[in-house]
């Protein structure tokens, strides 16, 4: 492929393979995303708590959300000069359908959306000219996901991603997946996947310890169209997370990222740090009104409220709050424009 050539999905056109991830609370905003877009990528905002810095956050989480969502696409398709912006909806997310809803209203091109598997999704979007992007891990899930939307609304979706153990954030593995999923096993089961997809003309990204172009390279290689990065978009000037946020990226040794047991019962990737300690010390961080995030939660149970901890980490509490990353977090040594890393993966 030239460089002038573009790829298409739908009527969705990109001049690099590149998908951003969505990375919530508030990292990934209108800033980052609407600067991937700009730069020939399809840049996503993530859903998750994106209300946060709106002062009725407190009182009225969900709604604050679904308001601040709407503004956040708007902004971000000023940015990206009216090229196509995706939003990242969990599955897991109370209220699914609002956000779904909020998204479309306001314009999203893609609808992004995993932890879980986006069963409803085609009829939550019906009469919106919006492509659906469901997250797998397997080709298991991929065939349930292509039987029932086939069956119940004639649907498939406009491109599949497929993330691998090595992604940041919450995971789509068991922990004993995470141990023993290696490189040439999660090559397997994307082949897996590709031999499905190739047949319904299925584009496929693939996101998870993605880093520098040799990774596109290789995932092309396999039969992928392009890849979702992540982590390395975090170590960007356009990033909407704290500076010292980014600081701790770049700070980051390999011997830091650890596996934690989020609160909302998935394994995820973070950064070792003192709040990671205190929790494994059996110290409970727990706040007055649950913020309505995730269906999985008992805040009754849970040693903290992620929400806070995510909330804390990207205003710049670094030592109070939850880092999640990608396993290569510690590759990230400066700072970067997005720009920059585009220009790396084009094509």
């Amino acid at each position: 492929m030239g460089d002038c050539e573009k790829m298409k999905f739908g009527q969705m056109e990109l001049e690099i393979p590149v998908l951003q991830g969505g990375m919530g609370v508030g990292v990934s905003l209108s800033g980052l995303a609407g600067a991937v877009s700009l730069a020939g990528g399809l840049g996503v905002i993530s859903a998750a708590q994106i209300g946060f810095r709106n002062p009725n956050f407190a009182k009225s989480p969900i709604d604050t959300n679904l308001s601040v969502l709407k503004e956040e696409i708007l902004k971000a398709k000023k940015i990206s000069q009216g090229k196509p912006v995706g939003v990242n909806i969990m599955v897991v997310t109370r209220r699914y359908e609002d956000y779904v809803k909020a998204a479309v209203e306001a314009g999203a091109d893609v609808i992004v959306s995993g932890a879980g598997l986006p069963m409803d999704l085609p009829r939550l979007t019906v009469g919106y000219p919006v492509l659906l992007a469901p997250i797998v891990s397997g080709k298991r899930a991929l065939q349930v996901l292509l039987a029932y939307w086939k069956k119940h609304y004639n649907r498939k979706p406009d491109l599949v991603i497929v993330e691998g153990p090595k992604a940041g954030g919450h995971l789509g593995f068991s922990r004993e997946e995470l141990e023993t999923v290696d490189g040439a096993e999660f090559d397997r089961r994307v082949s897996e996947i590709l031999e499905i997809t190739k047949k319904e003309a299925i584009p496929v990204f693939v996101g998870g310890g993605v880093y520098e172009r040799k990774d596109l390279d290789h995932y092309r290689k396999l039969g992928a169209d392009g890849v979702q990065i992540a982590t390395r978009f975090v170590t960007t000037f356009e990033c909407d997370a704290h500076e010292n946020y980014k600081m701790a990226y770049i700070e980051a040794k390999e011997e830091d990222v650890v596996i934690v047991k989020s609160p909302v019962g998935m394994p995820g990737r973070a950064i070792r740090n003192a709040f990671l300690e205190r929790v494994e010390k059996g110290e409970r961080f727990l706040e007055d009104g649950c913020k309505q995030c995730i269906t999985t939660c008992n805040p009754k149970e849970t040693p903290y409220c992620i929400t806070k901890a995510l909330i804390n980490a990207v205003n710049g509490k670094v030592e109070e709050g939850l880092l999640f990353c990608g396993s290569n977090v510690y590759r990230a040594n400066r700072m970067e424009s997005v720009s920059q890393i585009m220009e790396e993966f084009r094509i």
